[in-house]
């Protein structure tokens, strides 16, 4: 078995034009330090961009997407302020305070919350509490995949276009993304997490 582990954040946002946004920064990964841009349009187009060849081939093999762009991604984090530039999308949104689960995650020593079994414990859990949300399933091409929350925090604005129009104000992620076996929280949050994925 080989197995992955990715360290970072993955923030959810849904918009006024009914562009639901998915940004996983990660700081620590086995491809090195990235951000890549997960997309869904209104109409239920689902797009990739991504920072390398490299990057869009590791997530197209676990995610589904109806295109994939493969362009400078660069994202900038000043406190709780975070600017994403990539391609066709230029957003910028404010990161607040921790929600009540972000609050609980913040007790759970980082070692068991970002362990598989926790995820398998906690999987059951979270889809009733967050809305269908998941902690473990099965990816694309047999691979098992693990999300290990340790932190969340609640996105208090936004602005952004997507390829020239304006993207309207902050709204929940609604109707739910369809990347693959999981979600994003409905409520626009920036999730610190680990994600283990077992090939």
């Amino acid at each position: 078995m080989t197995r992955w582990r990715f360290e970072g954040e993955i923030t959810g946002l849904g918009t006024g034009a009914g562009v639901r946004i998915v940004v996983g920064h990660w700081s620590r990964s086995p491809l090195g330090e990235f951000t890549d841009v997960m997309v869904e349009l209104a109409d239920g187009h689902r797009v990739l961009l991504a920072p390398s060849a490299a990057v869009r081939d590791f997530v197209t093999a676990t995610y589904v997407f109806d295109e994939t762009v493969i362009t400078p991604v660069r994202c900038s984090r000043s406190g709780g302020s975070r600017t994403v530039e990539a391609g066709d999308l230029d957003v910028s949104f404010e990161v607040g305070a921790r929600t009540a689960l972000g609050r609980l995650l913040h007790l759970i020593p980082r070692g068991v919350a970002s362990a598989p079994w926790f995820c398998v414990v906690s999987d059951p859990i979270a889809r009733v509490a967050l809305h269908g949300v998941r902690t473990r399933g099965t990816a694309g091409n047999g691979r098992r995949e693990y999300y290990g929350a340790v932190d969340q925090r609640r996105l208090v604005g936004m602005s952004g276009s997507w390829r020239g129009r304006d993207l309207g104000p902050l709204r929940p992620v609604d109707p739910p993304v369809r990347f693959g076996f999981g979600s994003t929280p409905r409520a626009p949050a920036a999730t610190s997490i680990v994600t283990t994925i077992d090939d």
